[in-house]
């Protein structure tokens, strides 16, 4: 496998093509270069499909590996399913949509209530990012096919606040994995 960062911690500008590769390329890499390794990457449905895990009900939080400096999920969603709208505990998200159809929307605080800010489609190949400076936002696969995506956080996010539409208020949901590699 060809080394994806060099000693000067630059990386290189190869593609990923499978997931190991952008592993050891995240171990390698300090995380301020994580946007670099991320904009790398060119994965398909078959080079994540061992990790993925459906649910009839909800999409499926698979975590392909975590440690103390980087979290690598990938979320499975069935058609139409999506995301609470939430923050990312306070840090940053590279989102790489594998395949599938989906819509993100940002949304910001005005006068006390929430407010869409924007709305963005991403299909496969894309690559985004959020942070909670940014706002908050939620994520939807608006295709009628399952699809899926892939979440690089600078750190692992163990708890976020999502918004309850009931009481408009946001609240704190600890967060779980539906499988997690054995291998990290």
């Amino acid at each position: 496998m060809p080394n994806l960062v060099n000693s000067n911690n630059e990386v290189s500008h190869l593609p990923i093509t499978q997931l190991n590769q952008l592993v050891q390329a995240l171990l390698a890499a300090p995380s301020d270069k994580f946007f670099n390794v991320a904009k790398h990457i060119h994965l398909s449905q078959k080079d994540v499909l061992p990790y993925a895990t459906w649910s009839k009900t909800h999409h499926t939080r698979n975590c392909i590996a975590v440690n103390d400096r980087f979290e690598l999920i990938l979320i499975c969603w069935g058609p139409g399913q999506c995301t609470d709208i939430h923050d990312h505990g306070g840090e940053e998200c590279w989102m790489y949509f594998v395949e599938g159809q989906f819509e993100e929307v940002v949304y910001g605080i005005e006068k006390s209530k929430l407010a869409v800010k924007k709305r963005k489609a991403a299909s496969d190949g894309a690559l985004t990012y959020m942070a909670d400076f940014m706002g908050v936002h939620s994520l939807q696969n608006i295709g009628d096919q399952r699809a899926f995506s892939l979440h690089l956080y600078a750190k692992p996010i163990t708890s976020c606040h999502i918004f309850d539409p009931h009481s408009e208020q946001f609240t704190t949901k600890n967060l779980a994995y539906d499988t997690q590699a054995s291998e990290n």
